[in-house]
């Protein structure tokens, strides 16, 4: 047998050369466009991604409804998987477990059975072992679904169909958030309270143009499933939903527990939102380890179902505020969440939206699914009236139907051209089987019928009024409110708001116990820190040749802050001072003071307290003591002083003076307003006094009312009243003192 000629193959175009530019372009774009269509980005409509969405596509199909029996989560993963989501069976089986943690979604949209992990950390069972089936609020979200709502379009290898996007009767988008990233881009909403959304929603159908000021007013913040506090202020809330980029940092929620001889404890109940258990506590544990946490002594999870994590402190005298700061800053008990809602507007472009604009797209989706259902119901109607009116032709002429049907060989064109009725008409006519004629009566045909039309008008009215659109899609916004309110379990709202205390804490200060103790200070600079406060001075002992010059009453708490003549602050740590044991140690061993040096002033450091500094060469002014405090060994210099000039004063002004009085080595008096000094960070300052020859020997500042106070050199207390000789104006020369001025000069 010949072999029958086939036509020959035509030969394959010859390959056409391109730029790899251009082709890399071309195909890295396809690669974005792609990941970010259908996989990372949610739709701002249902606020889902395609894994999700197809997820509870395929358990509707399964009819896994929420009062039904489990399934197993291999049997959905499977079906999904070869149906619609062609991909790792891993990544769709986490996708699902996600849905189900209700540590993870603020509102689950499957109800999972087994082991689907914990906020430790831990992983779900493998898929053979776990069942699942919808949630309620899954129902809501495919609500309709069948009533030609949404569009469907081909499945990867067009064999089915799958939905573009859900009705969403629920503001998915919000109430569970999302995160994912794209190529370029990401996505990152918290979740949100169901009950405070609706509210906005029905505030932006009543007042269309209301700004995202007042939403806030209603959705007040996230509201994360596993709780917390949110600390960060309105302000900056209300400009992250404004621009839609921003974020918000979560803390743990703590109380102070009590226990018996004075002790006690921190129990943290909440933690931030995505933050592992587990994790969290390891870490604590190592930076315990590395004693990066001085204030804590312990750390023990105590968890059953509910959070317990418990805190020891080292010390019982340290302050739980102090503590926890200490652990919000090193440790994930406090994290920040992004705000950066990125999303698919109408399912096509990437956007980052307000809070606005996520609540007007799902209002107009929900306003599109109204009107397509009312259009599909309105199908279904008329093409129900039209075979209600082949029943009616049918019943009033039952004989000559039965007639036409049992001698016609065609008698569907026979009764259309008989009864002059429609195909579809005469189609029902012969379906309908014997059995249903003694139901067929002509009331009961009427009734419905009737029913049918009054229907039908109500649905041309509401798809002729925007009002009336409006007014049911807020009825079943209502609903919904009332279904998820904050008074139920699920509703309720689980993330409180607080402002972060302000706490500027040295941690290695709050470590020291509180003691009573005095500060001595020899002439020649021996320093020491005695327990107690010392009444009787002559009990203290001094090295051979030096002799006493500064006993400060303190606590351990307390800084020191040492004032030398070359103008210099020095800082020291009562705590860290020698015992009282010997005569203490050199101050040269704890600050670089300089040997030329005397010290002027030892006093306790007072926040807030503001001094009086002068020179011999009669400057001065007035200096803040936090602008003294020294930060290292080497001291800060704030009263600037040239050789052969000392620093000589250093006094603490009282809060209610008023005046200053100068005295010079001349021993000239002068009194004149504080108001005339300036306050200074740093300098040289004013001149207080005039001299001829010699400089300033002392100054301080006083209340005029109360009189000028000085101690002779007899131990004598003096206080002049009348002080109206020696008032002038800065930089005078002055008048000699009253009788009883002590002879050095100095009013102490």
């Amino acid at each position: 047998m010949a072999k029958r000629d086939s036509a020959p193959t035509p030969p394959p175009p010859p390959p056409q050369p391109i730029e790899l530019k251009d082709a890399l372009e071309e195909r890295y774009l396809a690669y974005a466009l792609s990941t970010i269509m259908h996989r990372a980005l949610p739709d701002v409509r249902d606020g889902l991604k395609p894994v999700h969405r197809r997820l509870l596509h395929v358990m509707r199909l399964l009819r896994l409804d929420p009062n039904t029996a489990f399934k197993k989560s291999a049997k959905i993963v499977g079906d999904v998987m070869g149906g619609y989501h062609p991909h790792g069976d891993q990544a769709i089986y986490e996708a699902m477990v996600r849905l189900a943690q209700d540590f993870s979604s603020r509102y689950p949209l499957v109800d999972g059975q087994g082991n689907f992990g914990n906020i430790d950390g831990d992983g779900a069972a493998a898929y053979r072992y776990t069942e699942a089936r919808m949630t309620d609020v899954a129902r809501l979200l495919l609500q309709d679904l069948d009533e030609a709502t949404v569009d469907f379009r081909p499945n990867y290898d067009g064999t089915l169909e799958e939905p573009v996007v859900l009705p969403g009767a629920f503001p998915n988008l919000l109430a569970n958030g999302a995160t994912g990233i794209a190529v370029g881009m990401a996505t990152s909403i918290p979740p949100h309270n169901v009950a405070e959304i609706c509210d906005a929603a029905l505030h932006l159908i009543k007042t269309p143009g209301a700004g995202v000021e007042k939403l806030t007013q209603f959705v007040l913040g996230p509201d994360f499933p596993t709780g917390g506090i949110i600390i960060d202020s309105r302000d900056s809330i209300i400009e992250a939903y404004k621009t839609g980029r921003g974020g918000f940092r979560v803390r743990a929620k703590w109380a102070k527990e009590e226990l018996p001889r004075g002790g006690w404890q921190i129990v943290i109940t909440e933690i931030p939102y995505l933050v592992q258990k587990s994790r969290l506590i390891e870490r604590m544990a190592e930076l315990l380890t590395e004693k990066k946490l001085t204030l804590l002594g312990d750390v023990r999870d105590e968890s059953a179902e509910d959070v317990r994590i418990v805190l020891e402190p080292k010390t019982r005298n340290v302050d739980e505020n102090v503590l926890m700061e200490q652990l919000f800053r090193n440790t994930e008990l406090e994290s920040r969440f992004p705000l950066n809602m990125n999303v698919l507007s109408q399912g096509k472009v990437p956007k980052v939206m307000s809070l606005k604009d996520v609540l007007r797209e799902w209002l107009d989706h929900r306003r599109e699914v109204l009107q397509r259902k009312s259009r599909h119901r309105l199908e279904e109607i008329a093409h129900r009236l039209e075979i209600l009116g082949g029943y009616l032709i049918a019943y009033l002429n039952i004989d000559e139907v039965i007639r036409i049907i049992r001698e016609e060989d065609e008698p569907k064109p026979a009764l259309m051209r008989r009864f002059k009725i429609s195909d579809v008409q005469a189609e029902a006519i012969l379906n309908l089987r014997l059995r249903a004629l003694r139901k067929l009566e002509e009331m009961q045909i009427r009734t419905e019928h009737d029913e049918l039309i009054k229907e039908q008008a109500g649905l041309n009215s509401l798809l002729k009024s925007d009002d009336r659109q409006w007014a049911t899609i807020s009825d079943d916004i209502k609903a919904l409110k009332e279904t998820y309110s904050k008074k139920t379990p699920l509703g309720r709202r689980r993330t409180d708001f607080a402002e972060a205390p302000e706490i500027d804490a040295d941690f290695e200060q709050a470590m020291i116990e509180k003691e009573p103790i005095t500060v001595v200070c020899s002439d020649k600079g021996w320093i020491r820190a005695m327990k107690g406060h010392i009444e009787d001075m002559s009990t203290l002992s001094y090295k051979d040749g030096d002799t006493g010059k500064f006993v400060v009453p303190a606590q351990t708490t307390d800084k020191i802050m040492l004032f030398s003549s070359s103008g210099k602050f020095f800082t020291l740590e009562a705590s860290k001072l020698p015992g009282g044991r010997g005569h203490g140690e050199p101050l040269r061993l704890m600050a670089d003071v300089d040997a030329a040096d005397a010290i002027v002033a030892l006093f306790v450091f007072e926040p807030g307290a503001k001094l009086l500094l002068a020179s011999t060469e009669g400057d001065g002014f007035i200096v803040g003591q936090e602008e003294c405090l020294a930060n290292t060994r080497k001291g800060k210099q704030v009263l600037n002083v040239k050789v052969p000039a000392e620093a000589v004063v250093c006094s603490t002004i009282p809060p209610n003076a008023d005046h200053v009085a100068t005295v010079g080595d001349n021993r000239k008096l002068l009194v004149f307003k504080l108001a005339e000094l300036p306050e200074m960070q740093r300098g040289k300052g004013v001149r207080l006094q005039k001299f001829k020859d010699g400089g300033l020997s002392d100054a301080r500042a006083f209340n005029l009312a109360e009189g000028l106070a000085w101690v002779d050199g007899s131990g004598r207390n003096w206080n002049v009243q009348d002080l109206a000789e020696w008032i002038g104006e800065r930089a005078q020369a002055g008048r000699l003192p009253p009788r009883g001025f002590p002879k050095t000069n100095k009013f102490n």
